[in-house]
């Protein structure tokens, strides 16, 4: 007896054959062709009709029309993917976090202008003292930059109570230079740092021979710059001068100066009582600390401790925690153009790049000696190595 077997069509099926049969009628399958799809129109047989008017007469569907479906351009499936008619599926879009990109030049315009309306108001309060004038016979220029530094132990400004807090005493002592610098700045390579010790037994013109630091007393910044290029040979493009209350104010403005020292120096006349070890120097600690002499070799080692802190003070004014802080930003700008004192012709970006340089490293080097000997009228004082230091001051030239 044959059984009759009824296979049973699943309701799914049925529904999605009903579903195809209805989308070919209304031409809404994606397998078949939309209806009134005309492969002449939409070639764009008619010169100056643009594509996407097929489709609004019947043609074919604009790009991003289904998912799936492509332009006319990929249609045919030659090398096409996704889609019946070669469409391919876009690549998704990151989202796009970029400041646009008139806000930037916005912003940066405004920081430009800042910086440079701050440096001009720094440039006009600046103190200029005639430096350069009346020198004759100078070296030979260079395309190198060499800076004359000078710390004189000038008690200006200061008020009794100050002298006594930073141990300078009251009073006119006269006018010499505790700090005599020569920074060499080449157009290319390292910048070198170059002390002269103040007791160097040097020619100074119109007064014999005598301590170089005696040249600052007898002729001011003139005859100073004429006596270091002189004996040096070395042409000085700029000059800087700081007394000791204006370096105790930049020291305190940019708040304060971190060193390492490895002995103890106890100085009642510098006011200095100072344990080996990594420290803050706050303005009154760091004025001690390059004036003293209180130790093996005297006037040599403070000239070594005063590149050594120059040097850190440097960093630290061109450090981001200054100049990114709006309150030391403008106790620096008010001590420093109270305490500085520069050449006629410099200005607050030869400053800068000054400091910018010096930030980055620099050699530290001192003027070669070859002992003290006792004049009697200049009291004692340090002879230059005949030989080592005519040859370093060539380097430099």
């Amino acid at each position: 007896m044959n059984e009759t077997r009824i296979q049973q069509i699943p309701p799914s099926y049925r529904r999605d054959r009903q579903d195809a049969g209805r989308s070919r009628a209304t031409g809404d399958d994606p397998r078949f062709p939309p209806r009134g799809y005309n492969p002449d129109a939409d070639y764009g047989h008619g010169y100056g009709e643009p594509r996407n008017q097929s489709y609004q007469q019947g043609g074919y569907p604009p790009q991003g029309n289904q998912a799936g479906q492509g332009t006319p351009d990929d249609r045919g499936g030659r090398g096409g993917r996704g889609g019946r008619f070669g469409g391919r599926i876009p690549k998704p879009q990151r989202p796009n976090f970029r400041m646009p990109r008139m806000r930037f030049k916005t912003i940066a315009l405004i920081i430009i202008l800042v910086l440079v309306a701050t440096m001009a108001i720094v440039d006009l309060r600046l103190t200029r003292v005639d430096a350069f004038g009346n020198l004759e016979n100078r070296p030979s220029n260079t395309m190198a930059s060499n800076w004359l530094l000078v710390g004189s132990d000038s008690r200006a400004g200061l008020t009794e109570e100050q002298a006594n807090q930073l141990s300078t005493g009251s009073g006119d002592f006269g006018q010499r230079t505790d700090t005599i610098m020569i920074a060499h700045i080449p157009l290319v390579g390292k910048p070198k740092l170059v002390s002269i010790p103040r007791d160097s037994f040097v020619d100074i013109a119109g007064n014999d021979k005598n301590k170089i630091n005696a040249a600052f007393a007898f002729g001011g910044p003139q005859l100073l710059i004429d006596t270091v290029e002189k004996n040096t040979g070395i042409h000085i493009d700029h000059y800087a001068e700081i007394g000791f209350g204006g370096f105790a104010g930049i020291v305190d403005a940019v708040g304060g100066v971190e060193l390492c020292p490895t002995e103890p120096i106890n100085d009642p006349l510098a006011g200095l009582d100072m344990q080996p070890g990594c420290q803050t120097f706050d303005g009154k600690t760091a004025l001690g600390y390059v004036r003293t002499r209180a130790t093996a070799q005297g006037d040599l080692d403070r000239v070594q401790r005063q590149r050594e802190f120059m040097g850190a003070l440097m960093g630290r004014i061109t450090s981001p925690w200054v100049w990114l802080n709006p309150y030391r930003m403008i106790r620096l700008m008010g001590a420093g153009t109270k305490a500085v004192f520069v050449g006629d012709g410099d200005h607050v970006w030869h400053l800068t790049w000054l400091l910018g340089r010096m930030a980055l490293g620099s050699d530290s080097l001192t003027v070669p000696t070859a002992g003290a000997m006792d004049t009697g009228y200049a009291g004692n004082v340090l002879l230059w190595d005949e030989q080592a230091a005519p040859a370093m001051f060539e380097e430099l030239k």
